[in-house]
């Protein structure tokens, strides 16, 4: 008869077998873990490389940079000056960007609201952009599209100093063209734009433009002094507006240099 002891004894085989089994848990587990944790790993790689990819793929979108609005809430600035009770008031548009631009910009429309006359006040900002060229944002004022050749049409002079005209090229010297203008300031850094399709001919669109700039008017300056101080000298070589009959306001010296493309 066997002895309690020897019944409950457990060989020497059967430990071996339950310890291998236990350490081949151990192993696939430890497998498993290196498998899962390597899987991260290469996930977190890619996700980085793909991060790193992102500003070479937005950078040159210009839907993600910030652009120009209407500023419902911002009072005129500038004004023209009436030449009698009768004349219509333009519609008047102010744009401003995040980054410190303001644009003031008034519209007369002509028969059919085609559009007739437009000047814009442009106070830079951080994004004016040097490189670009003049010509792209006049054309696109005129309606022209951006990529439409204008060609210099001479200089007349208005109490802001020398103005540059422009208009397309091919133009005929006989046909009266709308005509597009720009006045640039360094300090202040301002810019006066726009074009001008009134009159029945080239003499008398130019005398219409310089009017209309000797007619335009400060309202407020706000926190700006120089902006005040180059209207206040400009207000001292004001010219009256004589457009029935009116002189050649060019400048005709300086016209004859003035041609090519833009």
């Amino acid at each position: 008869m066997q002895s309690p002891e020897a019944s409950t004894a457990v060989s020497p085989t059967q430990i071996q077998l339950t310890l291998l089994a236990i350490a081949d848990e151990v192993v696939g587990t430890l497998a498993h873990l290196v498998a899962y944790v390597g899987a991260l790993a290469l996930f977190a790689i890619l996700g980085l490389a793909a991060l790193g990819q992102l500003p070479e793929l937005r950078g040159d979108d210009p839907a993600d940079k910030p652009g120009w609005s209407t500023a419902d809430r911002s009072h005129p600035a500038f004004a023209l000056s009436r030449i009698d009770s009768s004349e219509k008031t333009a519609s008047y548009t102010i744009l401003r960007h995040p980054e410190g631009g303001r644009k003031d910009v008034m519209r007369w429309a002509g028969a059919a609201d085609q559009p007739l006359a437009e000047l814009e006040i442009y106070r830079e900002g951080g994004e004016f952009d040097v490189t670009r060229p003049v010509a792209m944002d006049l054309a696109v004022q005129m309606s022209l599209g951006a990529a439409t050749a204008l060609e210099q049409a001479g200089l007349i002079e208005t109490k802001f100093g020398p103005v540059a005209l422009f208009r397309p090229i091919g133009t005929d010297k006989g046909t009266p063209a709308c005509l597009g203008y720009l006045k640039r300031n360094e300090e202040p850094a301002l810019q006066i734009s726009g074009f001008s399709c009134q009159g029945d001919t080239m003499p008398a669109r130019r005398a219409a433009i310089a009017c209309t700039l000797n007619r335009l008017t400060l309202l407020t300056s706000g926190n700006e002094p120089k902006l005040a101080e180059l209207f206040a000298h400009a207000e001292l070589k004001r010219r009256g507006c004589d457009l029935a009959g009116s002189p050649d306001w060019l400048l005709g010296a300086a016209n004859a240099q003035l041609r090519g493309a833009l």
